[in-house]
């Protein structure tokens, strides 16, 4: 038995017998929950690999206890729509800390994940297509509930997918196994903040997979409208926009949410009316049905996986594609699209100022088009930065606003505006 804040490889045959020495990297293509994630060649046999470094800055002793907690649960989840941990390697180490060598946990490696996916100019995705990434993402999550493990980081980024058109779970980190009869307490600062369920932001501490389930919501959503639809800056504002789409929560709608820790300071005397089915009207009926169920406020009437499996939507025309029948992109990762938009925002600014230095009016200021994608744009979309010209096909150009499908206006700064609907004032 290993001791508390080590690595226990008992079982593991090679796991931690092989050195990092062995792998080449090739560049980074992201940054997991606790350490840096590269692309990497293995030397002897030429494949192609994901090798994600153990951050050990704050770890006086031992092994960091969410790398230990990842490594566990993905020994035990073994599945096609959940990421495989191959084994774990070392490196030497340093001059200044001899007794601390670096960690790499080395997965299999997958092409994109679904927002660097989605970021891709032009990019639009087919109804076959966004079937069937959900059904492997229901699929791979329904694995994790009935073994008892909570994902909680559902988003875009951990949702990795190659280019023979699997999705697969990835990033661990956060994930925890649960007993529905402990009574214990859990952590609720737990899931990114735009995905991130109304129980947990209220101060629930005991929960189950529902939470996971708000988030795969948020993604579905996300995927039939192109944008994220409740991106927060804050807890407070999170929770705004929460209740603005799915109504304001008491004792009728959410039985024993009034016992919530926080219910009391987020009261209000102004009663919202639950809006899914309104603001997404002109969504596909069986989509509307199915999204309308995930984003429920109460976490014990939220559809499960396995009922969201076998839900209409996956079982009328058109019909979730075969991942096989899937186009190949090249490869992209938020963590590069990020780094992509931050040299081209650069770029535009020093523009910018060139411009403004020798009298012209264009680049990135009112009037010009020099300005980046927004950071949360999709499906081809170039959206507003701080109020520039956005224009989207089949939408209606407007300075630093955007009709989007009817739904409603997008400022430009991450918030929906009333629109032609009214929503969100």
């Amino acid at each position: 038995m290993a001791a508390p804040g080590t690595l226990n490889l008992e079982g593991t045959h090679t796991w931690g017998s092989r050195s990092i020495d062995e792998f080449e990297k090739l560049e980074q293509i992201g940054e997991g929950t606790y350490g840096q994630v590269y692309m990497a060649r293995e030397k002897g046999t030429g494949e192609i690999v994901a090798l994600k470094k153990v951050r050990m800055d704050n770890e006086k002793e031992g092994f960091p206890i969410t790398a230990i907690r990842e490594i566990k649960i993905l020994k035990k989840l073994k599945h096609e729509n959940i990421v495989n941990l191959k084994e774990i390697v070392t490196s030497k180490a340093e001059e200044s800390n001899k007794f601390k060598g670096s960690i790499y946990m080395v997965f299999e490696y997958m092409d994109h994940d679904l927002t660097g996916l989605s970021d891709r100019p032009g990019m639009r995705f087919s109804v076959p297509q966004i079937k069937c990434y959900m059904k492997q993402l229901l699929t791979g999550l329904h694995f994790c509930h009935i073994n008892s493990v909570l994902h909680r980081d559902i988003k875009g980024s951990n949702l990795l997918i190659n280019n023979k058109g699997v999705l697969k779970l990835a990033d661990f980190g956060l994930a925890r196994s649960f007993n529905s009869e402990a009574s214990g307490q859990l952590t609720n600062r737990v899931i990114t903040l735009w995905y991130r369920p109304p129980e947990l932001l209220m101060g629930a501490v005991r929960y189950g997979p529902a939470v996971d389930m708000w988030s795969v919501g948020c993604i579905f959503a996300e995927l039939l409208i192109g944008k994220p639809i409740l991106p927060g800056k804050s807890e407070i504002e999170q929770l705004g926009l929460i209740f603005q789409l799915c109504g304001t929560p008491d004792e009728t709608n959410w039985p024993g949410c009034s016992k919530l820790p926080y219910m009391q300071q987020h009261k209000s005397d102004r009663v919202l009316k639950r809006r899914v089915r309104d603001i997404f009207r002109n969504v596909d009926k069986h989509a509307l049905d199915l999204l309308d169920k995930m984003l429920t406020l109460d976490p014990n009437k939220r559809l499960s996986a396995k009922d969201a499996l076998d839900a209409e939507y996956f079982w009328v025309d058109p019909l979730p594609c075969d991942p096989g029948s899937l186009p190949q992109y090249e490869s992209s990762h938020e963590f590069q699209t990020k780094k992509r938009r931050q040299q081209q925002r650069q770029q535009a600014e020093e523009m910018a100022k060139r411009q403004r230095a020798g009298g012209g009016g264009g680049g990135g200021g009112p009037g010009g088009s020099g300005l980046p994608p927004h950071p949360h744009g999709r499906q081809g979309t170039v959206m507003g930065e701080e109020g520039g010209m956005v224009e989207e096909e089949g939408g209606v150009e407007v300075e630093g606003a955007q009709i989007v499908n009817g739904h409603g206006l997008w400022n430009g700064h991450g918030l929906w505006n009333g629109g032609n609907m009214g929503m969100w004032k």
